[in-house]
């Protein structure tokens, strides 16, 4: 799901009320992926990301910030490069991760941060 600025506030964290506090609005971990429609890795990492969203669909969630439409929701998060991933357990702080990782890495990285599998 591609977030605008409104639904980010919604669905994960309203950083206009809270800027100095974390607090994820979810009701299951989630991460999102910050991409560009020209970045090729992030159209390489694109159906990786779309496999690991249907093998956790309802574990997780998945959602995608075109950081040229949202530039705002960028920024907050520092990401200077694409793609980036911020992973967001249920609870405590997010985490972020950057470029294109293999399958097994992005598996692996869902049950030890998101689902605190070991």
């Amino acid at each position: 799901m591609e977030l605008t600025k409104e639904e980010f506030i919604k669905r994960v964290y309203d950083y206009e009320k809270n800027p100095n506090d974390w607090k994820y609005a979810g009701d299951k971990p989630a991460i999102v992926d910050f991409h560009a429609t020209w970045c090729a890795p992030c159209k390489m990492l694109a159906p990786t990301l779309e496999e690991v969203a249907q093998e956790f669909s309802d574990q997780i969630h998945v959602y995608k910030v075109d950081v040229d439409k949202q530039p705002e929701l960028a920024a907050i998060f520092g990401v200077r490069s694409v793609p980036t991933l911020l992973w967001i357990p249920m609870e405590g702080k997010p985490s972020i991760s950057q470029g294109a990782l293999p399958k097994s890495q992005l598996e692996s990285l869902v049950k030890s941060t998101l689902l605190k599998e070991e």
